[in-house]
């Protein structure tokens, strides 16, 4: 069952646009879920502090982009008319750091999902922003205004007269021809 949205605290699309970087619970995640085993601690901390620290994330008018990686750099981009469905996923430490990752798959084939933005805390805002792009909720340029709705309407009457005089004339043409 889907949660009702409160609408009061979800920030705006400047405060999306302005995500850039994880929220630094994320690098306090990383530590509590090495520490599950701590022989490989001191190895496998390098690699999780590397990943936190260069991971950023661009929220653009055409889609998303998420890199991270110093040695074996690596970039994400998803368009938003790409995205097929959008999860949030989040575990106990999770919840209880105040984060969740959204999980944004595409029609590229893969069961799991293309792109996972991790250590998010307006998750729930990102993911309905995510959805109003995917789904065309802004306005476009394209889509008529008010303002030149009666030119719109005339070029589309004038139109329409146009295939109906064509059509008229087809069907007399019809008419007049002998049957066989």
């Amino acid at each position: 069952m889907a949660r009702p949205v409160n609408v009061s605290h979800t920030p705006n699309d400047a405060a999306i646009f302005a995500i850039e970087r994880p929220h630094k619970n994320l690098f306090t995640y990383y530590v509590l879920s090495l520490l599950v085993f701590p022989p490989l601690f001191p190895v496998l901390i390098l690699p999780a502090w590397f990943r936190y620290h260069t991971m950023r994330y661009k929220f653009t008018a055409e889609g998303i982009s998420m890199s991270w990686g110093i040695l074996f750099r690596r970039e994400i981009i998803v368009n938003y008319a790409r995205i097929q469905d959008i999860h949030l996923k989040s575990n106990f430490v999770e919840r209880w750091l105040g984060l969740a990752k959204v999980m944004i798959q595409t029609a590229s084939g893969n069961s799991g999902a293309e792109m996972s933005l991790e250590g998010l805390q307006e998750f729930e805002a990102v993911r309905d922003f995510l959805y109003a792009r995917m789904r065309g909720v802004k306005d476009h340029p394209a889509t008529p205004t008010p303002a030149n709705y009666p030119t719109a309407d005339a070029e589309l009457a004038a139109v329409m007269r146009e295939v109906v005089g064509e059509l008229r004339a087809l069907r007399e043409e019809i008419a007049r021809r002998p049957r066989a």
